[in-house]
């Protein structure tokens, strides 16, 4: 009898119980079975966020913007800092003059130049080294109130600018113009502001004083007042921008320029931009229209051309 010929691979002549199952998991050399990597816990991956996070907050304090306590009354009633109260916390845009100079009217927060001699509050620090560096992270988080030589005012005078006080009516005056104030705030006592000598201001200095204006500190009397109490450009730390907290003062920071006193010129200059603006807008509208009724009206002839 002939042998019957076996063809095709030596794989079928293996018994089929050889074979893995479909579902069943590969083998490893060593004859156990690969195990899936373990996810880990909550818990182990918890310490891992909170440091990222602490590290993104670090960098956006350092270079973008910071979150500032309002720690003294001199800003009343723009910024609330009343002693024995919770202080506004502010939210400080530290890249805008990377771009831009302080201009008149902005509300900056700055580092107390070495001319000055006089602080508005008493930072509130333990005489525990590690309880104190803890209040100092705190302030940099705006958790905490800063260190006495984080300041917060208005500029109202920048350099080349004369600043005196004052007019006839009691008013600032820059180059001889009075300024417009609506923010001044009178805390208290008489409703006069304290007259101070003329002074010109330097290129790359500034000239800054409080809305609470009988209850500020600032350059009419830091280091005796004068050149003395200008504050150097560089020393800025950043713009106010808007009130974070608490949520019931949530609002922008107004920096209303005063050296702007002609009504006509503020509301009349973007008033005729807007109407500048809005005749080519209104000419392109027109054009757009006309060339779609010509669109539609070319579709209609030729749909009568064609039932014809």
């Amino acid at each position: 009898m002939a042998d019957v010929a076996h063809s095709g691979n030596s794989m079928d002549n293996e018994d089929d119980g050889d074979r893995p199952e479909p579902d069943q998991e590969p083998v490893t050399g060593r004859g156990r079975r690969r195990k899936n990597k373990k996810q880990r816990s909550f818990w182990k991956e918890l310490p891992i966020l909170i440091g990222v996070a602490l590290l993104l907050a670090l960098v956006i304090q350092t270079f973008i913007a910071r979150v500032f306590v309002i720690p003294s009354e001199s800003m009343e009633q723009t910024l609330h800092g009343c002693p024995g109260c919770y202080g506004d916390r502010v939210l400080v845009d530290k890249l805008v003059y990377n771009f831009t100079e302080p201009e008149p009217g902005e509300v900056i927060v700055f580092e107390r130049p070495s001319t000055w001699n006089r602080s508005e509050f008493q930072a509130d620090r333990s005489s525990n080294g590690f309880v104190s560096w803890l209040q100092d992270v705190g302030a940099a988080f705006g958790l905490a109130a800063p260190d006495e030589d984080d300041v917060v005012k208005r500029i109202v005078a920048v350099g080349g600018q004369r600043v005196e006080c004052c007019d006839d009516q009691n008013r600032v005056l820059v180059d001889g113009k009075p300024l417009d104030e609506p923010y001044i705030y009178w805390s208290g006592g008489p409703r006069e502001q304290e007259p101070f000598e003329p002074v010109t201001v330097p290129d790359g200095q500034l000239w800054v004083l409080g809305d609470n204006r009988n209850r500020s500190c600032d350059s009419r009397c830091q280091g005796g007042g004068g050149t003395n109490g200008l504050v150097p450009v560089d020393n800025v730390i950043g713009k106010a921008r808007y009130i974070v907290l608490p949520p019931s003062r949530w609002r922008g920071v107004g920096d209303h320029d005063p050296q702007v006193t002609d009504v006509a010129l503020r509301f009349g200059l973007p008033l005729g931009v807007g109407f500048a603006a809005a005749f080519p807008t209104l000419w392109l509208g027109r054009r757009v229209r006309t060339a779609v009724r010509s669109i539609r009206s070319g579709e209609s002839s030729g749909s009568a051309g064609d039932k014809q």
